[in-house]
């Protein structure tokens, strides 16, 4: 390019164009392996647009994926700027992903039931990347919204299902209404959403838009009802499938039972059973087992309960008790002073006998916290009917009972209330240890945050605004699964590139330039800015390369599989 310089540009460059690649080839790269679009337009028969559903559908995603943070209807501005051809498909203008073209999309995606849709999906790219499901992990989380959306404009489209129905065809679109919100926004309406998600890589499964008001305990069974039906269909059986406390309830587990679900899940301490456990202590120390790297202790118990025999595990982590002792600590030095201000004033309380003063102080010492000591004493005062210091040979005119009383931290107990807090019942229907061991069904358990993490994705406003912006609940709905398949295309990169890494015994550099086998998608996509397509239109045709790939960007690429390849070459 340089010594193109001096000669006439009118001879030798007709028209050039540079536009910004950055990370969306990794993003198209992946959309095309797991064959995305035409999943999607294999399913429309009477599309004859000329941006197809899966077309537009894969916009949508590159958008979600693009740290735009641009709404729905500032999609074509976003792609105005961008290869946008090359990312998906010749022929394809900016202009032609308006707001006509996304939103027939997110009908169709509706219409055509987006909980079926984004499973086929996703057991299509699963397979592609030869990813297991030996474990998966399912939990909700709520959108909030702005708007009316009222019950009378929940109309439901033409052949809908809804999304994670029954399969009755009676569906209708999900209520935006007001609900118990994770986002602490309970002055706006909101709508929910059950995803369940793999142990390895916490590669999204499956989903279901919910109602804003739906119930966890009621929503998550049934989500892994739906997935379990599912995943037989495919002839993939989980190991086990791990849910938060929520989904705990006697008709829960029955239902798990008669459906041969093996489970694990976390015992909310309401049941006597719970409270008696974690309050329990087994009759010897070495009862106890501990972790190798010291930072988790448990014991386990066999109950017989009324859904059947579980075998229950109290936990203990190290992060947990010191986060027990500190906010046990801040409790007991509030109640401390609340303590001692009542004290006071109880000391200027007179009674009429020693005997009254006795049960005052018997009676507050009933209301005492445990982790608090008090130290009484009980007196009496003589009060003089003159003003001021009384001579030495002057008589009380009466005498009245005082209580002084004080009141310091038990040390002892409260490390006792500090380690009762700390103490968790992972509870599980596979009983065989063997099968199972305690240390396992923790580690999997623990897992959980994986599909968490994936909430938090979902709501960073860096890749998909976490508000929505759409009118229709139906849309939302088929919006709900474009997010999923951001999630689904996200976490497949990274799954992929980890993998990579560790079998090549590579590393990349992280945010503090220290090597690193494990890096987030989302550093390498930031690494990624910078990268440009060049096209040049000259005498002899048509001609494009890519600028500023540098060599961590090769090595990415290259583990990342042709496809991804294609997109930089």
């Amino acid at each position: 390019m340089d010594g193109m310089g001096s000669m006439a540009p009118d001879k030798l460059v007709h028209e050039m164009a540079i536009e910004r690649l950055d990370h969306l080839g990794i993003v198209a790269g992946i959309c095309r392996e797991i064959g995305l679009a035409d999943y999607l337009d294999a399913q429309d028969e009477r599309s004859h647009e000329r941006v197809s559903v899966g077309m537009a559908t894969v916009a949508m995603i590159l958008n979600g994926l693009g740290f735009s943070n641009r709404r729905m209807y500032l999609v074509s501005q976003f792609f105005a700027s961008k290869p946008i051809e090359h990312l998906l498909g010749s022929g394809i203008q900016a202009p032609d992903l308006n707001d006509e073209c996304l939103g027939r999309t997110l009908d169709w995606l509706y219409a055509h039931d987006p909980t079926a849709l984004f499973a086929g999906i996703a057991a299509q790219a699963r397979h592609r990347f030869g990813v297991g499901v030996r474990e998966v992990h399912v939990d909700t989380t709520s959108f909030s919204v702005s708007g009316e959306y009222a019950a009378a404009a929940q109309a439901t489209t033409e052949g809908a299902t809804q999304a994670g129905a029954d399969g009755d065809g009676n569906a209708q679109a999900i209520a935006i209404t007001y609900g118990y919100s994770r986002d602490h926004r309970a002055d706006l309406k909101q709508w929910m959403l059950a995803l369940a998600t793999t142990g390895e890589g916490a590669i999204p499964v499956f989903l279901r838009p919910l109602d804003g008001n739906a119930s966890d305990q009621r929503e998550l069974a049934q989500t892994i009802e739906s997935l379990v039906t599912h995943l037989r269909e495919a002839r993939e059986e989980p190991k086990i499938y791990v849910a938060d406390g929520g989904v705990y309830s006697e008709a829960n587990m029955r239902r798990f039972a008669a459906a041969g679900v093996r489970w694990i899940s976390r015992a909310p301490e309401t049941s006597r059973e719970a409270k008696a456990l974690v309050r329990d202590e087994p009759s010897q120390p070495d009862h106890w087992q501990t972790s190798a790297d010291g930072k988790t202790r448990w014991f386990s118990r066999h109950l017989q309960l009324s859904q059947g025999v579980e075998r229950w595990i109290v936990v203990v982590t190290e992060a947990g008790l010191a986060r027990a002792r500190a906010s046990m600590r801040k409790r007991a030095q509030q109640d401390q002073q609340q303590w001692e201000r009542q004290l006071w004033h109880w000391g200027n309380q007179e009674f009429a006998c020693q005997a009254d003063a006795h049960a005052e102080r018997e009676r507050r010492l009933k209301t005492l916290p445990s982790w608090l000591q008090m130290g009484s004493t009980v007196s009496v005062r003589p009060h003089y009917a003159d003003r001021g210091r009384p001579a030495k040979d002057a008589l009380p005119s009466r005498e009245g009972w005082h209580v002084e009383a004080a009141v310091t931290l038990d040390e002892q107990q409260l490390e006792r209330e500090a380690q009762r807090r700390a103490r968790f019942i992972v509870a599980t229907n596979v009983l065989d240890s063997g099968d199972l061991t305690d240390e396992q069904a923790i580690g999997v358990y623990k897992a959980q945050s994986g599909v968490e993490r994936g909430f938090a994705f979902l709501k960073d406003p860096l890749f998909l605004a976490s508000s929505v912006f759409l009118k229709k609940p139906e849309r939302i709905m088929a919006l709900a699964m474009v997010m999923v398949l951001c999630l689904l295309i996200y976490r497949l990169a990274e799954w992929r590139l980890r993998q990579a890494l560790a079998h090549t015994e590579q590393t990349v550099p992280n945010q503090l330039r220290q090597p690193t086998s494990r890096p987030t998608m989302r550093w390498i996509f930031a690494c990624f800015e910078g990268i440009h397509l060049v096209t040049i239109r000259g005498p002899s045709g048509l001609a494009t390369c890519v600028h500023g790939v540098q060599p961590l960007h090769t090595l990415v690429i290259e583990l990342l599989g042709p496809d991804v390849r294609r997109m930089y070459s």
